[in-house]
């Protein structure tokens, strides 16, 4: 009885097909045709990567100045330190120091009379530009554009961009910083004289020379601690190690003529065999 049933419907299944072949036929090479003439239509884009391991978030003098060289300069980022670098390369600084550098509205042929320039603008990066973190906590930068050396140079451009962005934070938090310890050393320098003053009219008070030695000593790492962030002040270091750079790719990597014209034929024809068999059924009900 079972096999009665499938012997059944794959009668009708042939039924169908014998029917209907012509313009299931005519419909695939239309299909086939229309999908290959809109992926040829498509402009091609290219891709281009590079890759960075971020620093520790450690400031680079703390690790060279610290006593005993207690931290290593030399240490990759932690996961903390990966999600830092994701956040700033995807920031909206980031992206205006890239739209400004390449001049991104007239690379995209975004006109300066559009009222919503900066959102086509920003939705144009964002579909092209693109961050990740690594299997191995890396950050890699895709860009996807229709000239391979504009999105190497993008890339690269991205990456470096990153160093600049993260003085620019780290500069005004020294600044401030600085501002507040050197406040703090004047006011530490007049406590200690008025201490030696006071200990010199009183040569056998014990406590006010311990007093002085505990503030001369907190003076002391209050300045190294100054000397430290004048250092990340006045120097531009790098906030990363750059693994791969971008090169311009020889081969577009959008799109894919081939899953287009697949997608598009396979679509069109189920669609069409699915109208069909509505169009049988309707023709039984009558």
């Amino acid at each position: 009885m079972s096999d009665f049933g499938n012997n059944y419907e794959l009668k009708n299944t042939w039924s169908f097909f014998q029917r209907h072949w012509k313009l299931l036929t005519i419909v695939l090479v239309v299909a086939f045709a229309v999908s290959l003439v809109a992926s040829l239509l498509v402009t091609p884009r290219f891709k281009a990567s590079t890759v960075i391991f971020p620093t520790s978030s450690n400031r680079l003098s703390k690790a060279i100045l610290a006593e005993r060289y207690s931290m290593d300069y030399m240490d990759y980022g932690s996961e903390r330190d990966c999600e830092y670098a994701i956040q700033i390369l995807s920031s909206q600084s980031m992206e205006d120091d890239v739209c400004n550098h390449f001049n991104m509205m007239e690379h995209y042929d975004i006109s300066n009379d559009n009222p919503h320039k900066l959102y086509e603008l920003h939705e144009r990066y964002r579909s092209n530009v693109s961050v990740r973190r690594t299997e191995f906590l890396g950050v890699e930068v895709t860009v996807l554009d229709v000239d391979p050396q504009w999105a190497a140079d993008m890339a690269n451009f991205i990456a470096a961009n990153y160093d600049t962005l993260c003085s620019r934070v780290h500069h005004a938090r020294a600044i401030d910083a600085c501002s507040i310890m050197e406040d703090v050393c004047r006011e530490m320098e007049a406590d200690i004289r008025v201490l030696i003053d006071t200990l010199s009219n009183n040569c056998s008070r014990v406590d006010i020379a311990e007093l002085i030695s505990n503030k001369t000593k907190e003076l002391a790492a209050l300045q190294t601690r100054l000397t430290q962030t004048r250092v990340d002040m006045g120097k531009q270091v790098s906030y990363k190690f750059w693994l791969d750079q971008a090169t311009p790719a020889d081969k577009k990597a959008y799109p894919k003529r081939a899953i287009i014209v697949l997608l598009g034929t396979l679509g069109t024809l189920a669609v069409a065999i699915f109208l069909l068999l509505l169009v049988d059924v309707k023709k039984k009900d009558e």
